[in-house]
């Protein structure tokens, strides 16, 4: 005998989907514009797509955020140059409402150098990936090779850990930040010429930034954490919550994007209603 939901259940939990969607959509109609709501901005990394946020806009959405996605030439101008093109107009897609980011590498960057200059009011929490705040090792060894020149134009040249290393310029986070960092590396070359542990491209101690509110480093790489379902569950914590919780597992992380608690749903009983 089947475990499954009845019909009565699927249909009332697929009816509250739509007619949460449609009254959305007749209050903005109404009111002449979008509906208050939790904005986050994604800031992807450098050579890079907004593509690489796929995963985490739906995870996002799921969970009834508004999500604001942009794309950026990462590689054709300065960090500062790039922020102030691309984050303004983000936020200017946000409907009212609070204002989180998301970034991922050079993404943190950016963010935290526009925040120097330019302070939102509605801005709460941020959750940055593997950003390099004490730049990268990796910057120092190959720039002014021509090639690496070529591959991470002035943004890349800028995250190095010398004199002309802007994160090492920035001050302080006086806004509530959580860092994820990562501890796996595909890449040997890279790793040792890294300190420490680190994510192939971007060593952990690397990722600490004075005033953060939480730091926590979990089994992923550099490139694609972003899709990794602990670091999207850890995100999403944060940003509720303002803290990580490192008692998550990689399973339980996977269930919750399911809308599974523990292993019930797998035994073929419905997850809780959300």
């Amino acid at each position: 005998m089947s475990d499954a939901p009845p019909f009565h259940v699927k249909l009332r939990r697929s009816i509250c989907i739509v007619m949460k969607h449609v009254f959305a959509t007749l209050i903005a109609i109404c009111c002449g514009g979008p509906v208050a709501a939790n904005c986050v901005v994604l800031i992807h990394g450098l050579a890079r797509t907004e593509s690489s946020f796929a995963l985490m806009e739906t995870a996002l959405e799921a969970e009834e955020y508004f999500v604001v996605r942009p794309g950026y030439p990462s590689t054709n101008a300065s960090i500062s140059d790039l922020a102030d093109a691309t984050i303004p107009a983000a936020l200017a897609s946000c409907p009212e409402g609070p204002l989180y980011f998301v970034t991922h590498s050079m993404g943190g960057i950016m963010l935290r150098d526009w925040l120097s200059r330019n302070r939102p009011e509605n801005l709460e929490r941020i959750v940055m990936l593997a950003p390099p705040n004490k730049g990268s090792e990796i910057v120092d060894t190959f720039s002014g090779l021509f090639i690496f020149d070529q591959i991470n134009g002035p943004a890349g040249l800028q995250l190095g850990t010398g004199e002309e290393s802007l994160p090492l310029s920035l001050p302080p986070v006086d806004y509530p930040v959580g860092v994820i960092a990562g501890d796996r590396s595909l890449n040997v070359y890279f790793s040792r010429l890294l300190p420490g542990a680190d994510d192939g491209k971007v060593a952990v101690s690397s990722t600490v930034v004075a005033g953060m509110k939480d730091h926590i480093v979990l089994p992923v790489t550099h490139t694609f954490m972003m899709n990794n379902p602990r670091v999207i569950t850890e995100t999403i914590l944060f940003l509720e919550t303002g803290a990580f919780d490192p008692s998550i597992s990689w399973a339980d992380a996977l269930l919750e994007r399911f809308g599974c608690e523990g292993f019930d749903c797998l035994k073929g009983n419905p997850g809780p209603e959300r």
